[in-house]
């Protein structure tokens, strides 16, 4: 039985509340208690009891579910930063952040319709085709969570983004420019570089093409990953970066990644004078850099160098000397090229780039092969000249 009574508010009104059993607590065993005030008459309060009342009589209470995307995105995160990387959860929230929630964040979930997914795709398709599907992604994933926990009815037809028409990316007109170089190019590049005056740097980009690391396990190299009797270099590690943008250092993102691969005879020379002038520029610095755990590239401070820091030296080399536009990545795609070029195999080349499948270093063999083979169309015309 309700319990209605009487109470004024600040502003002096009077108003009535309920007070009312709603049974016992599935999990708990413990009575629930109901209380709804704000009732401007005892008529209504006497009304809204006797709708509860029957509401507990047929089973209980029917809550309406009110609950926003932007909430079911925090539950879903929350087990979600428990299944991948720092690297890789700290991209994703960004995605939401800029783009996810804006577009639905306080948007109660049961209310978003396929028509407002398809407007937030078909937006975020023109400002960025290449990357979209990936936030059309995971906004689906929280409609998949929502459905799990019940906040979206599950007799609903299905995930309201799997309804949806994905916007398809024309194919673009000429091809795209190449991200790496032939052997004469590299030649050209190192030869803006002076290593007398330049050691470091030339050292860095002569790792990154002669071992073809990604930018991140170059610059998290410390000196005991190199043996320099056996000339292997070990890779264990990767310079990425974490939660609001800090650098951090984490383990290669698969099995693969983690390799030893051995380094040119030259490579290794290189490596060695840098050693030494290192321990000799840091000690005048006031850092003791004769540790095995010193980092072999790093900053003033003895700290990791910023991840953009190989691409403004590249970008500033490039521009003085006017060369073939690549990036950083690009000497990844070079070394390819070159172990290609040199007769190594597919399964050469997957081992000592650390693909975990093959189907990426295929992808890279492709894009290599048809340009060695437009190059042997152009040889040939020149060739014929008729």
């Amino acid at each position: 039985m309700a319990s209605i009574k009487s109470y004024t508010t600040k502003n002096g009104d009077k108003r009535y509340t309920i007070f009312l059993y709603g049974g016992l607590d599935k999990q708990t065993g413990k009575p629930k208690r109901i209380h709804r005030r704000g009732f401007k008459s005892k008529k209504e309060a006497t009304l809204e009891a006797s709708r509860l009342e029957l509401e507990v009589a047929q089973g209980g209470i029917k809550k309406e579910n009110n609950i926003k995307f932007n909430e079911v995105y925090n539950q879903w995160y929350q087990a979600y930063i428990n299944t991948v990387r720092e690297s890789t959860y700290a991209r994703t929230n960004g995605m939401f952040q800029n783009h996810i929630l804006p577009a639905f964040g306080n948007k109660r979930i049961r209310t978003i319709k396929i028509n407002d997914i398809q407007r937030a795709v078909n937006k975020w398709f023109k400002i960025a085709p290449s990357t979209f599907t990936k936030w059309f992604h995971y906004t689906s994933m929280v409609f998949d969570y929502a459905i799990k926990e019940g906040y979206i009815d599950r007799n609903y037809d299905s995930n309201p983004c799997k309804l949806i028409s994905i916007p398809k990316k024309q194919d673009e007109k000429g091809d795209k420019p190449l991200n790496f170089w032939d052997k004469n190019q590299l030649m050209q590049f190192f030869k803006c570089i002076d290593p007398n005056r330049e050691l470091e740097k030339y050292t860095l980009f002569r790792v990154l093409a002669f071992a073809g690391l990604r930018r991140g396990e170059c610059l998290a190299l410390t000196w005991d990953d190199i043996n320099f009797n056996d000339m292997t270099l070990r890779i264990n590690k990767t310079l990425t970066q974490g939660i609001k943008g800090k650098q951090i250092v984490q383990a290669p993102k698969t099995r693969k990644g983690r390799r030893t691969i051995i380094l040119d005879k030259l490579t290794i020379n290189y490596l060695k004078e840098w050693r030494v002038k290192q321990k000799r520029i840091y000690l005048m610095l006031g850092f003791n850099t004769f540790k095995k755990s010193q980092l072999i590239f790093a900053t003033n401070n003895n700290k990791h160098k910023c991840l953009n820091t190989p691409a403004k030296w590249l970008n500033k080399i490039i521009t003085h000397n006017n060369l073939q536009k690549i990036t950083v990545h690009g000497f990844r795609h070079t070394h390819a090229s070159a172990l290609f070029a040199s007769g190594a195999s597919i399964k050469e080349v997957q081992e000592r780039l650390g693909h975990e499948d093959v189907q990426t270093t295929m992808n890279i063999y492709t894009h290599v092969t048809q340009q060695q083979n437009k190059n042997a169309v152009n040889k040939l015309v020149n060739y014929l000249d008729f």
